[in-house]
């Protein structure tokens, strides 16, 4: 599951607005802006097409403790 500063910060890398990613994921643009800023939490099946549409755009999201010490991440393979 991802947090509110992963979806962030893989809009950030993908240079995606709120409404970019809402139109990918088929979710409504207050969703995403009420799950980044921590307003409200949605549901499992929310975060999931919020995730797989960044994922489509070659997103990796990582877990706390898969190689990323400080807690959970996200990347943007070179290539």
């Amino acid at each position: 599951m991802i947090t509110s500063a992963q979806c962030r910060a893989a809009r950030a890398l993908i240079q995606w607005s709120q409404k970019q990613l809402a139109d990918a994921a088929h979710v409504g643009i207050v969703t995403v802006r009420q799950f980044e800023s921590g307003v409200s939490e949605p549901r499992h099946a929310t975060r999931d097409v919020i995730k797989r549409a960044l994922e489509a755009r070659g997103i990796v999201f990582q877990a706390e403790g898969e190689m990323t010490p400080g807690g959970p991440g996200v990347r943007l393979p070179a290539g």
